[in-house]
């Protein structure tokens, strides 16, 4: 009798935890960046994306993305020698990569590298 008292309250209390729905919670599969260097360019100019006119892009492992957060010419004139247009510059960003779009919280442009010219002696 003992054990049936016992017992009772252990097997009542398994059939109400079973009985609980459980919630799954999908976490979410984005890419999330903090203060990483990526290379950054036009791009329909420079990375081949399909676009209506030059927008602002990011490649990320390889893989090219339009930013949202800012744009081109807040960065100079895309259209310049040094511009977004003509060449990939490099760009510290924080920010995710959400529907296929990176979605900035940071955008700082770095410096061209600049590289030393020999010397003709």
């Amino acid at each position: 009798m003992k054990l049936y008292l016992l017992l009772f309250p252990i097997l009542f209390s398994a059939t109400i935890s079973l009985a609980q729905q459980k919630t799954v919670v999908k976490k979410s599969s984005a890419t999330v960046l903090l203060n990483q260097t990526v290379e950054a360019s036009c791009g329909q100019c420079q990375f081949n994306l399909k676009g209506k006119s030059c927008d602002l892009a990011v490649k990320i492992a390889g893989k090219a993305y339009f930013v949202d957060g800012t744009q081109i010419d807040d960065h100079g004139d895309a259209h310049a020698k040094d511009g977004f247009c003509q060449k990939v510059r490099k760009a510290v960003v924080s920010g995710q990569v959400v529907d296929n779009r990176f979605k900035a919280t940071s955008f700082k442009l770095l410096a061209e590298e600049k590289v030393p010219q020999k010397s003709k002696i």
